[in-house]
């Protein structure tokens, strides 16, 4: 029962992402300067981890994997996330963020050598579905179906299923806390060409603060914590509750709901989630320990 609490506290703290990052672009905020003050701000947390644990060393012949990681996991996800909520609402980007695991299940064969299974192929049919049905039905005028919110939701969940890929590579050298020790501030460096920064309110800090402290890494120490108590296969299904903790927020925040249709997309790309979790591989399983 610690363990699932633990998952449900992770999962609630990804899912106030999107509604949180809304205040803030309410209070005048870009979603670039969103991204890169959560990259920056989450690093003095991971740094303070790091230090505290003694787990700041890095073999000088990873530095090009942790560059790639960092682009790919924190300038392109960060920023990609935070533009899909800013255009067509926190409940519709969450829910296709969370197509990353269909995405791993094309890229695991090619980086991997893990096999397409039947159970794999399912996945994808139904994400697929998932995500069509949902650009047919958008649903209130809060939920905004366009190609640049889709899009930027696609790319986040590509980014995404990237810390699967690339978190395999590194989950055997070191710890999570020294992997973002470094790849924050690389991928904060990437997004600050592209922020445009002004004035902001308390209100906008309080927001950017709770993403970078809790819904990031308070996150992190929940979802680690509670793999102390559960096997990674029953903690990576339990935390696909984010998008439904996502678009209740959403919901109850800023009277943001689906039409039927999407409603329907949404549990596909879901039911994709679990499927190609438990009939994946044991190395697959293994992958989704490495959570961001």
């Amino acid at each position: 029962m610690r363990g699932y609490l633990l998952i449900l506290a992770a999962a609630t703290l990804w899912g106030t992402i999107g509604p949180v990052a809304r205040r803030a672009f309410a209070e005048g905020v870009s979603p670039m300067e969103v991204a890169f003050w959560r990259a920056v701000l989450a690093w003095v947390f991971f740094a303070i981890h790091a230090g505290f644990k003694r787990q700041l060393r890095l073999k000088t012949s990873d530095l090009p994997m942790v560059v790639l990681f960092a682009v790919t996991g924190v300038t392109l996800f960060y920023s990609s996330y935070q533009i899909a909520v800013k255009t067509g609402g926190a409940a519709l980007a969450a829910v296709l963020l969370y197509t990353a695991p269909a995405w791993v299940g094309i890229l695991s064969p090619v980086f991997l050598k893990e096999k397409l299974t039947a159970g794999k192929l399912t996945a994808l049919a139904a994400t697929l579905l998932g995500v069509i049905a949902i650009s047919l039905g958008a649903g209130g005028p809060q939920v905004r179906v366009n190609a640049v919110s889709v899009g930027c939701g696609l790319l986040a969940g590509f980014s995404y299923s990237l810390y699967y890929i690339l978190g395999k590579y590194f989950s055997s050298r070191y710890s999570s806390a020294t992997l973002f020790f470094y790849i924050l501030p690389m991928g904060a460096l990437g997004l600050f060409p592209w922020v445009n920064f002004g004035p902001k309110t308390s209100v906008a800090w309080l927001c950017i603060l709770s993403i970078a402290f809790l819904s990031t890494y308070g996150a992190y120490f929940c979802y680690y914590a509670a793999l102390k108590y559960l096997e990674p296969t029953r903690a990576a299904i339990t935390a696909t509750l984010e998008p439904v903790i996502a678009a209740i927020v959403a919901y109850i925040w800023w009277h943001e709901y689906f039409s039927p249709l999407g409603y329907i997309g949404s549990a596909l790309i879901l039911a994709g989630v679990v499927i190609v979790i438990w009939k994946g591989d044991p190395k697959s399983r293994v992958s989704v320990e490495v959570k961001g």
